[in-house]
């Protein structure tokens, strides 16, 4: 099959003909691919900062496609089943996941049978990121790792799911749990940020304050939900929040990743507010905030991962509600592009105009 190969980070991503480990294992499932997004994840692995990963290393990981086939043990899929994957497999019995924190698992490698990859090129193996490797015609993954979808579902929507929307949506009904009538910040309105949104307006908030530096993607939050812009270039978002929300909101939600945005999300906050760090920053990342802040106004810093979702509830509730007209995705599709266009999608990252592109098989 084609594949994405990424072999060493600051250089393009290659297309290869590469192999798949046949016949599956008992609890194995073999998807073709029909959609993946392009998602900032996959574009920090490929440049400097991050920790290093195995190479050559298929990347891609907010997949959807069609079963082909199961291992013997799978009973709950069958060939021509829709299905959305996800990167937070869990092993099921470990301590974490016995507490419904599936994303913290510390057993997650026991979604691989042996630890080792199954894929390979010219005999050497090929690993695929966080055990899916979407930018590729074919994933072998475990069955941990899939959820299935209403049949009716549009598979090139429904690979938002696995990524942009259930870390946007998670985030604010299961980490922050947004309630009717709070006040809301968004700082950050990429693909993950506009789902944050999104989710906020199905909580009910009453005011959901959009930040960004791109008046574009500012416009983009309006249409999904934000009830108030605030363009960070041209003003203090701070001290604009304060004064939207006439004090500071409830909750804050970043999606940028980075201290600047992170210490901002806790400044807007008013006393007892929650600030959620969504975004993923660089592990050399440190946040400086006022200790006092924690104890006489009881602010709160927390961090969400993936949503801290349940994606095997999750992301078949997303797909109901987009099929219901009550969630929207077309409006975040932005390109569809083939396998050879990932690059170009890649590096459009950088300065990104469009809500999410999805290499298409």
């Amino acid at each position: 099959m084609k594949a994405a190969l990424l072999y060493q980070v600051n250089e393009d991503l290659v297309i290869e003909e590469i192999n798949v480990d046949l016949p599956l294992r008992r609890d194995e499932v073999l998807v073709r691919t029909v959609a993946c997004g392009v998602c900032h994840s996959d574009r920090t692995v490929q440049t400097p900062g991050r920790r290093p990963l195995p190479v050559p290393l298929v990347l891609g990981h907010e997949a959807a496609g069609v079963v082909e086939q199961v291992g013997s043990d799978v009973t709950d899929l069958k060939p021509g089943d829709h299905v959305t994957l996800c990167a937070t497999a869990s092993c099921g019995i470990c301590r974490w996941c016995m507490r419904g924190a599936p994303q913290q698992c510390v057993n997650k490698n026991a979604s691989r049978a042996d630890g080792a990859s199954r894929l390979s090129h010219e005999g050497g193996a090929v690993e695929p990121f966080v055990g899916l490797g979407g930018f590729a015609e074919q994933m072998l993954v475990h069955e941990r790792t899939v959820a299935k979808l209403p049949q009716e579902m549009p598979l090139d929507r429904a690979a938002l799911l696995g990524c942009a929307v259930m870390t946007g949506l998670g985030a604010v009904r299961h980490a922050a749990r947004v309630q009717v009538g709070d006040t809301v910040a968004v700082i950050g309105c990429g693909g993950v940020g506009l789902n944050v949104i999104q989710g906020a307006r199905m909580a009910g908030a009453s005011r959901i304050i959009a930040v960004d530096r791109l008046p574009a993607k500012l416009e983009m939050a309006r249409s999904l939900g934000a009830t108030d812009l605030v363009d960070a270039s041209v003003v203090d978002p701070v001290q604009a929040v304060l004064e939207i929300s006439g004090g500071g909101v409830q909750h804050a939600l970043e999606v940028v990743g980075v201290a600047e945005t992170i210490e901002q999300a806790f400044r807007m906050l008013e006393p007892r507010g929650t600030a959620t760090v969504v975004g993923a920053a660089r592990p050399n990342v440190e946040v400086r905030i006022q200790a006092t802040e924690l104890v006489f106004p009881e602010k709160r810093l927390q961090g969400s991962l993936m949503g801290s979702a349940h994606f095997r509830l999750d992301i078949p509730l997303y797909a109901q509600l987009y099929l219901d007209g009550r969630l929207k995705l077309d409006e975040l599709l932005s390109e569809r592009v083939p396998l050879d266009g990932v690059n170009a999608a890649l590096t459009q990252l950088d300065s990104p105009l469009v809500a999410r592109t999805v290499v298409t098989f």
